[in-house]
């Protein structure tokens, strides 16, 4: 073991011995300089001038103690401990001088009371900087450093270029930028370079990420970025935002990976309901632990609710949001009542008792089971939670005068080929049937939409896991297309159809076109700094492998049953005529799919979704029927309006 390996192993009280020591050398050696230097000879000490020396290498010891100087960590040395310094020296250095000045030792000068401490400060930061730099050094020659590039040369590059020179594992070796008055000058003793140069730069400085530094750009101009840097085969991650920043949750030289919506196709959205239509209302969620209802939460309890009930059964998810909503609360003083439930749809007696405690004014119903593959192998539980639950939720808001009724719906409730689909088509038709049947004054309504990137169960994680771990990746098949949306985007036009609704309506949000999830993979590999590993490439990183269609997925998802989709007044929310069963038939079905739940008979509550849910049953579920079937039904895309 080197002998820079044997100290930074050594005890804390070790080392700083080792320090103090060396201090006291420092000071005897400032003072011998100051004699030399007054004397204009080399100094031999003799008589009262030993007690100048003994003095000095004492009197300063706790001066430094005193401010911290030996708390301090040699590698991180810089202008705050050259502050800490001088300030510590001065005071020793009058304590000195007027020691001399009192005790008038023979032969020594007062002016060695005014060198000592000069020299003694630079002596000792010198020492200081010497050791940072050594250790620095030790350190580096451990650590595999890597050469980035910083987009952006402005205030928060320049303070990124500084976070990470400290961190040791990185080499900012230039900048990007799209200002020409930048190009050619130098940020922090770096280049700025035009956007243009980024591939020839990332061949010929090696380069292995690029950073993005533009924490107050706009999402659009982020995505933009993004593209105009996937055909690179470096990693892309960007520094924090701004809001981040400023609240203490993030550090500039923090690299975080990129956020979904700068892989998408598409402009963000952001529209959302008006905070004045939830404010003093009483809101609940159902599934309030949920990827969607989580966010409805956090939406909601911003508008400023006068109070928002939380309802879901998994009592570690009920516990976050929770927590979640008291810390935003805290944050924005936020008067909002905020009331937690642990209670399962199923529970129609649990559900009365909370309607009726707390009346809400408006109901957003999110809880549902939607794995597909699980659903399928557990039909028993989707009719359980997804069915009966809905109806539960519907009744117990009716007979609580609840104003506002908006259940959640699913992309995959358009001609279902699996029993989650299906589920919540059934779903979907009971709250038509409510709302046609006029018994009540709730207003019913349903928002249908499809994947969102980021939950708890979408491929965005997935996909990052795998290829950090070195691939592969897992496709179900090269052809699968799906419609994407960030929970926010979804989130908040959900919102804003409950605002628009009237009665009945079946909502469908415009999600943009549809994505190939192989183009979503292999746009990840790129923006990772990997290369696809293909038959023709096989010294590539990542390989993507096909693994066949799981039990009820299709190929293509659609959002709409019908056709001719009438315009709202937002854009990026359409609304469906669709046909549904009247409530008296409906009804029967219903009591029909009970006696299946009471029975545990998968076969009878699959026949009640072959008679109520059109098509349901007589579908093929491979890969080429999938494809022809879309082909023939005339499929309708929002996207392609």
């Amino acid at each position: 073991m080197t002998l820079t390996g044997k100290l930074t192993r050594l005890p804390r009280r070790q080392k700083q011995l080792i320090v103090l020591l060396a201090d006291m050398v420092v000071a005897l050696t400032a003072t011998w300089l100051s004699f030399s230097l007054r004397l204009e000879v080399r100094h031999v000490p003799s008589e009262y001038e030993w007690a100048a020396y003994g003095l000095s290498a004492v009197l300063f010891v706790p001066f430094f103690i005193r401010f911290g100087l030996y708390r301090a960590i040699f590698r991180y040395t810089g202008v705050s401990s050259l502050n800490t310094t001088a300030i510590a020296v001065s005071l020793y250095g009058i304590a000195y001088f007027s020691i001399l000045l009192i005790a008038k030792f023979p032969g020594v000068p007062r002016s060695v009371g005014i060198l000592q401490p000069i020299l003694f400060f630079g002596l000792v930061f010198c020492s200081r900087v010497v050791a940072s730099q050594f250790l620095k050094q030790a350190d580096a020659a451990k650590t595999t450093v890597k050469n980035v590039l910083i987009y952006g040369a402005g205030e928060a590059g320049s303070q990124a270029s500084d976070g990470l020179a400290s961190t040791r594992e990185y080499n900012v070796c230039g900048f990007l930028d799209d200002d020409p008055a930048k190009h050619r000058r130098r940020l922090n003793g770096v280049e700025i370079f035009p956007v243009d140069q980024a591939e020839s730069l990332v061949q010929r400085l090696s380069v292995a990420e690029i950073l993005i530094a533009l924490p107050s750009a706009s999402v659009e101009r982020r995505r933009q970025i993004v593209d105009s840097l996937v055909n690179l085969r470096v990693r892309v991650r960007t520094i924090p935002g701004i809001l981040d920043i400023a609240r203490g949750t993030a550090q500039m030289s923090d690299l975080q990976e990129l956020q979904v919506i700068d892989l998408l196709e598409r402009a963000p959205i952001t529209e959302t309901i008006s905070p004045d239509r939830l404010a003093g209302k009483r809101v609940l969620v159902t599934g309030a632990g949920g990827s969607i209802g989580s966010e409805l939460c956090r939406q909601i309890h911003s508008c400023g609710p006068d109070s928002l009930i939380l309802i879901d059964h998994s009592e570690f998810n009920l516990y976050s949001i929770d927590e979640d909503i008291r810390r935003q609360a805290e944050r924005q003083k936020i008067k909002t009542q905020r009331v937690a439930c642990l209670c399962s749809v199923r529970d129609a007696k649990r559900l009365k008792a909370i309607f009726a405690t707390h009346r809400p004014d408006i109901v957003f119903h999110a809880a549902a089971y939607k794995h597909v593959p699980l659903i399928e192998s557990n039909a028993i539980e989707a009719a359980t939670n997804n069915v009966l639950g809905t109806l539960n939720v519907a009744k117990a808001a009716i007979e609580a005068g609840t104003e506002r009724f908006t259940l959640i719906s699913t992309d995959k409730a358009v001609r279902p080929t699996n029993v989650m689909g299906a589920s919540k088509r059934l779903a979907e038709q009971i709250i038509q049937a409510l709302a046609a049947d006029r018994k009540s004054k709730t207003v019913f309504s349903m928002v249908r939409f499809g994947n969102v990137l980021g939950s708890s169960g979408s491929v965005v994680p997935l996909f990052r896991r795998q290829i950090a771990s070195g691939g592969p990746i897992t496709i179900t098949a090269p052809e699968v297309t799906r419609y994407f949306m960030t929970i926010p985007e979804a989130v908040g036009l959900v919102l804003r159809t409950s605002e628009m609704a009237k009665g009945g309506e079946v909502f469908v949000l415009d999600m943009g076109e549809p994505v190939k999830i192989i183009d979503l993979a292999r746009k990840m590999i790129r923006l990772s700094g990997k290369l696809e590993r293909t038959p023709d490439w096989p010294q590539g990183d990542i390989e993507i492998v096909s693994i066949g269609l799981r039990p009820g997925e299709k190929l293509y998802e659609e959002l709409l049953i019908g056709e001719n989709p009438e315009p709202t007044a937002s854009p990026h929310i359409m609304m469906a005529h669709e046909q549904f069963i009247p409530i008296g038939q409906l009804e029967a079905e219903l009591k029909e799919l009970e006696a299946a739940v009471d029975m545990e008979d998968r076969q009878r509550w699959l026949d009640v979704l072959g008679r109520t849910v059109a098509g349901f049953g007589n579908k093929p579920t491979n890969a080429a029927a999938s494809k022809t079937q879309s082909a023939e039904s005339g499929s309708y895309a929002v996207a392609s309006k």
